[in-house]
Order: C-alpha cells, then structure tokens, then sequence
C-alpha cells in the first residue's frame, strides 16, 4: 500500500482548567520600506496557573477547523483525504509559551517543513518610569527595555494581578496592557478579557497507518536561538532544500508516493517538482523581501 504525504501545519495549544484568556490588537509593519501597510492580527494571551500561551487567534481557529476536518475524513473510512488550506489560516504563525513560577519561555515556530522549540536564554531588563496614563478601563505605569534588537515601550497595569505579557515579554508589577517599539512598527494594545475553560489536554488525532500529515503529529525540534540562526540562514539561502532533500529520500522507497502540486500566481497549475521547486523558492524569496521587519531582528541575523 502507497503512503500519501500531505503537506499541512497545525498549531495546537495545550493548557488546562481555568484560564484567563486576554485579547490583543496587534498592530505590525511588515515591510519597513511600506510604511503606509499596517496589519492587523487578533492575538490571544491565554494565562493559567501552570503559565501562558501566546498564540494568533485566526491561526487557532484555522488550525482547529482543519483538524476537525481531517479526523471527520478519517472516521467516514473512504481511503481518500483532503487537505487545503484555509482562506483565513493567520498572518502570525509563532506562539510563545511560559511556564511558571520561573517563566522559561519558548518560541514555537516553523520553517519549511521542520518545527522548532526554541528557549529563550534572556529576559527583559525593564527600568519602570514614573509616568502613568490610562489605557482603555486600565490605570497604567510605563516601563522600558531594550529586547531582540529593538528598543521597547510597555504600559503595565498592577490592576491585573499578572506579571506577563503579549509575546515573550514579563516581569513587570501587573499586566502588560500596551506594548510597542519605537519605531511604531509592533504595537500591541489589550482590548478585551474573559475567563473561559480549556480541556487540559487535546487528543492526537490517529491517523490511518497510511497516511502521514506533516506538522501534524511528532515534537518540536528544541534548539538554541544560535542554532536557530544558522537553520534560518540556511533556509533563506535555499528555501526548497527541504523539499527536495523529502523526494530525494522517497525516491528508493516504493511504498511512499509524494506529490507536489501548486498554482502560479495567474491560475496555471504545476505538477513537475522542478517547475513545483522553483515556483516556490521564487514566492518565498518575495515573500521574505516583504517581511523584513520581524518583531525580533535578532532572530534572524
């Protein structure tokens, strides 16, 4: 029996009993010579007594539908699967978790086919100012740092009994309610929170011994910031590698059939891997002279 891949990214988030879940308008440019194109992202901050996820909203909900999508395909036993892409998948892929009491703090993010955790070896250093001003129904105090490569502003409101924040950001005496650096190009601002329930865990989806989905299933890699680095660079440099490397290994395997389908930017579909490769490397090469200004330059230097 041939194995399908399908190629396909789910984010889940785990957490448990209780939680305090916080809404962020996340206010970004990604493209620093386009100023005038702002986006904007739902961004959720979800705070239990075992820590925090923060994590896209659209993302989560895109990812959720999938998945359900995908386990109805299974139960119905018809041998054929389906997977596409949503219209609204999130512009936010990343998700950073905390755990407390000693807030170690992850980056779960993806590139190409391959997933990683990394762990974060800094916290933020802040100098707490005197100066207060209200934000939204918050009383709130300011604090600054300088973090990832940039130069930030935080509002902190000690009316929320929280020393967390949006992203990787914490350790201030209350909520962080507004959040931005200084060039105006991440701004995230706290507008809304409710207390809802989450089942402590999410239950893996079986999938038929013949069926693989991949970002679906399986850990993270866990790597160091500096290892990150250099597994970025090698992507930019050759954003296809991965691809080609998963043929290359399928190619001596006669159980394992891979398929490699895309369209072009004017409707035409491509079904060769090398016009497939190329098509793509070309689209993620755009794409990466688009998103020059990442919330954390560091990052990828």
């Amino acid at each position: 029996m041939k194995t399908k891949i399908l190629f396909f990214l789910l984010l889940g988030i785990v957490t448990g009993a209780q939680t305090n879940r916080f809404f962020y308008e996340y206010k970004f440019i990604p493209d620093s010579n386009n100023k005038e194109e702002v986006k904007k992202e739902m961004m959720l901050l979800d705070i239990n007594k075992k820590g925090s996820a923060y994590y896209s909203r659209d993302k989560f909900v895109a990812d959720s539908t999938s998945k359900a999508d995908l386990e109805k395909q299974i139960s119905t036993g018809s041998g054929s699967i389906s997977v596409n892409r949503r219209d609204a998948p999130g512009q936010v892929s990343y998700k950073v978790t905390k755990d407390y009491p000693d807030f170690k703090t992850y980056l779960f993010t993806n590139v190409s086919t391959d997933k990683y955790k990394i762990k974060e070896d800094k916290k933020p250093e802040w100098k707490i100012l005197p100066d207060k001003q209200k934000i939204g129904e918050y009383h709130a105090q300011k604090a600054v740092t300088s973090y990832g490569g940039r130069e930030w502003i935080a509002w902190f409101s000690s009316d929320i009994p929280f020393q967390d924040g949006p992203y990787k950001f914490y350790g201030l005496p209350g909520l962080i309610v507004k959040l931005e650096d200084n060039t105006g190009s991440h701004i995230m601002t706290l507008i809304g929170n409710k207390t809802i329930q989450i089942p402590a865990e999410e239950k893996e989806t079986q999938l038929p011994d013949n069926i693989r989905v991949l970002g679906m299933g399986g850990k993270e890699l866990e790597i160091t910031k500096d290892q990150y680095k250099k597994v970025w660079k090698a992507y930019v440099n050759d954003p296809t590698k991965n691809m080609r490397e998963m043929m290359m290994k399928s190619g001596g395997d006669s159980n394992t059939k891979m398929v490699f389908k895309m369209k072009t930017s004017d409707g035409k579909e491509l079904s060769d891997p090398n016009q497939v490769f190329k098509e793509m490397e070309k689209r993620t090469k755009e794409t990466l002279q688009k998103n020059n200004n990442p919330i954390e330059p560091d990052l990828v230097k």
